[in-house]
Parts: structure tokens; sequence; C-alpha cells
């Protein structure tokens, strides 16, 4: 099976432009694509992404999808795990990784003073 991926060498990103509202998520969490794509219908293809919350913001009910995802704080604060008012969870501070297999419940999540994630999303094999 093919990665979706092309050959990039090193270059300076404009860490100003290319930012989206990922779909289902609040206004205060911006997506950027480094590389890649998912197709989500045919369950294949890999992404990598920047994710970047703005202070204060966090989502009410926990993330599950069907393909892989490994997170790496890169910066700012990550509570895992708060309630639908944004209290409570556990909180975890830069250089700190995540791998989720396919169908794991993870979330809801917050940052109290914004944070940036690099984040690599991809499909088993066939």
């Amino acid at each position: 099976m093919a990665i979706n991926k092309l050959h990039d060498e090193f270059h300076t990103l404009d860490m100003d432009k290319g930012w989206e509202v990922p779909a289902g998520y609040p206004a205060g969490i911006q997506q950027k694509i480094l590389s890649g794509g998912l197709d989500e219908t045919n369950k294949r293809g890999s992404r990598t992404r920047l994710l970047h919350f703005d202070a204060g913001t966090y989502t009410t009910i926990p993330f599950v999808h069907e393909y892989w995802e490994e997170v790496f704080l890169v910066q700012g604060d990550l509570t895992v795990g708060n309630d639908a008012k944004g209290q409570g969870g556990d909180a975890f501070a830069p250089f700190t990784y995540a791998c989720r297999p396919p169908g794991a419940y993870h979330g809801p999540f917050l940052s109290k003073n914004g944070c940036l994630l690099l984040e690599i999303h991809y499909y088993d094999p066939a």
C-alpha cells in the first residue's frame, strides 16, 4: 500500500497561514495539515498535522475514531479527561506523548494557557 505523502525537505512553515477549524471542533481549536490526508470513508491514508488550542478552549465529549493517532505536546499545557464544563482531568506539560489505536476513547481536552500538538494519523495497511 502506497503512502500518500510527498517528499518534502526542511523548510520554514508559515505559522500565520493555513489554519482551519476541524469539523466538529470548537472555534478555539485549529489545525494546519503538514502532509498527506485521510480518507475516512475508505479507511486509508495518513496525515501529519499541527493542532493549536487557544487559551481556555476545551472540548466536552470524548473522541473516538477508526485510525491510529500519535500525539506529541510541543508547547503549552493540555488537560485530558475534563468534564463538560472544562473542570477536572489530568494536566500534562510539553514533551509528553500518546499513541492511540483505532477505537480508543480519549478526551475531552482542555488547554488553560493554549498549546500546540503535533499529530500523526494513519490506518493499518491493507
